[in-house]
């Protein structure tokens, strides 16, 4: 059961020079229960796709193009005073920096608590004892005591699960996690990890995971899109996409991990265009080592190369 669907999704930014497109024609689906990966390099589009899903861009921002489905209800078209209804009580967000999501004024009990009386109307004792709760869940200690604590007083692996708890308080349906282990240790990272795949099998929710880390989402992903220059260039099953990447793209991504085998790294030559850069054609054809002419004036569509395996090149 599909219950996020984006189509054809375009959007760009007022600049002094002028409009400039950012994304191009983005589709993703995100299924019930499963988690969905959104990788790529830094600056591709990945963080603004998942922001349009719930309109929280900047003022410079336009959409342009393109319907964002949520059980089959186009949030583009909703009010913000519909749309704050499910944000956070629908769709919840894990931001990208935990460090700087909390505010540092109130302390992490207080902002529970304020979501809490927001989106689920409770009060007093009881949406205290639910904020208690959620902290318990994401597998804070002493998670009473903590709720006087402020967000200086939590490390980063507790603020993000603070955050992360946040979203568990209101049972939202959709997760949306923002490079959730970001300027985190190793180890943490990993229990953070595990902590978002541990809820998802619990609750059965769905998780949109948006990530430059392929090796983060091999063993956590049910699905995966590579975004490159505001496109996305491939999508498949997790399994299928490691075990037979299609697009050069993504092939270049898998050949720069470090494996045990390979003690040299590969590199991908060259640059990602910048949003003030235009390039007919695939936007990765400046670097692609396949390269033919056909790829320097025409876009490539994505095509079924495989069972729910799409790519977006010529060569497939």
């Amino acid at each position: 059961m599909t219950v996020l669907d984006i189509r054809n999704l375009n959007l760009g930014f007022m600049c002094e020079c002028g409009f400039r497109q950012a994304l191009f024609d983005v589709s993703f689906s995100l299924e019930k229960g499963k988690m969905h990966s959104l990788v790529g390099e830094s600056g591709c589009g990945k963080t603004v796709s998942a922001m349009s899903i719930l309109k929280l861009l900047p003022k410079t921002a336009k959409i342009t193009g393109g319907k964002i489905y949520y059980k089959g209800e186009n949030l583009l078209d909703k009010s913000p005073r519909e749309l704050q209804k499910i944000r956070g009580a629908k769709i919840a967000l894990i931001p990208q920096d935990p460090m700087t999501s909390l505010n540092p004024l109130y302390t992490v009990g207080d902002q529970l608590l304020e979501v809490i009386k927001i989106h689920q109307n409770l009060k007093g004792k009881e949406a205290f004892d639910k904020a208690v709760e959620a902290l318990d869940a994401v597998q804070i200690p002493c998670a009473k005591e903590r709720m006087n604590s402020y967000p200086h007083e939590f490390s980063g692996g507790m603020k993000q699960r603070a955050i992360i708890a946040m979203a568990l308080c209101c049972k939202a349906e959709i997760l949306i996690a923002d490079e959730p282990t970001t300027a985190l240790d190793v180890t943490v990272q990993a229990q953070i990890m595990k902590l978002i795949k541990e809820i998802q099998k619990e609750t059965n929710t769905s998780v949109l995971l948006i990530t430059h880390d392929l090796a983060l989402v091999g063993e956590n992903s049910d699905y995966i899109s590579v975004m490159y220059a505001g496109r996305i260039v491939e999508t498949a099953p997790a399994k299928e996409f490691f075990s037979n990447p299609r697009h050069p793209y993504s092939k270049a991504l898998l050949n720069a991990l470090p494996s045990n085998k390979n003690f040299k790294l590969e590199t991908i030559q060259g640059q990602p265009p910048s949003i003030m850069q235009d390039i007919s054609g695939c936007r990765f054809h400046p670097r692609c080592p396949l390269c033919i002419d056909i790829c320097t004036d025409q876009i490539p569509v994505p095509d079924n190369v495989g069972i729910n395996h799409y790519s977006a090149c010529f060569r497939n």
